[in-house]
């Protein structure tokens, strides 16, 4: 690996982590450093898993004291997450190469669309979500299990997928929602790294040099992230990710 490489791969998982502690979104930056490294999409993605792993995992510690609050099963959450986070990583293993990579931009277009109407998304369901002790836990656990095999699979908007499903669910306190958000994004991604890494689907030289880069930028991105307006990083993330969709889609179906 080329000092190119391990720099391109290092200054994207800052921006990632950046992204991340501010807004969300890293994986926009780090998935097609890999892919530009010259990795197969299908090890670029499980690299870029671990690589950007550190975000929610982090975070989790910081949420402890507001999962008192969680309305509903903290163990039927956790086995849905697993579940559904399992089955995710196991489609990712069965998936080659060809077809992984036609199915990139699209899900990077959902991924894009999801972080660009999020806010909207919970904006409404808070607005028309039936109150939480009306909610039936069957949809809850539905909800869980779907996001986290989409999570198990790809992971870009991860997220923002959860919390809107949560609001869905009737968990409309915020900080109740982040907390369970990034404990369920913890269990998934955590399910998906340790899948891809005993499967020997992971590029270790790449992911160290990205994973290194999104440290630093969690931590710069926890420092300015009061002073970094969000809107602009959004508007960034959200440009990127359609740059990169037109790019694939281009190169794989015309």
């Amino acid at each position: 690996m080329s000092d190119i490489t391990i720099l391109s791969l290092f200054f994207a998982g800052i921006l990632a982590g950046i992204c991340n502690a501010v807004a969300g979104g890293g994986t926009f930056f780090t998935f097609p450093a890999m892919l530009a490294a010259g990795i197969p999409p299908v090890v670029a993605n499980a690299s870029n898993a671990i690589a950007v792993w550190p975000g929610h995992a982090m975070a989790v510690i910081g949420y402890r004291k507001d999962y008192a609050n969680y309305p509903f099963s903290l163990r039927g959450s956790f086995i849905s997450a697993l579940c559904g986070a399992i089955l995710g990583a196991y489609l990712m293993l069965k998936v080659d190469n060809a077809t992984f990579s036609k199915l990139v931009p699209m899900l990077v277009l959902f991924a894009t669309l999801i972080f660009l109407f999020g806010p909207r998304i919970h904006l409404f369901l808070s607005k028309n979500s039936q109150i939480s002790n009306q909610t039936d836990s069957i949809k809850l656990r539905g909800i869980e299990f779907l996001v986290s095999v989409y999570g198990g699979f790809f992971g870009a908007g991860l997220g923002i997928m959860l919390m809107a499903g949560l609001l869905i669910a009737g968990v409309h306190e915020i900080q109740t929602n982040n907390a369970i958000k990034n404990l369920l994004a913890t269990i998934i991604t955590t399910v998906s790294v340790v899948i891809f890494a005993v499967s020997d689907l992971v590029s270790w030289p790449h992911t160290i040099a990205a994973f290194a880069g999104a440290v630093i930028g969690g931590i710069l991105g926890t420092k300015f992230a009061r002073r970094l307006p969000q809107t602009w990083l959004r508007r960034i993330v959200i440009s990127v990710g359609l740059i990169l969709f037109f790019y694939y889609a281009g190169k794989i179906y015309l």
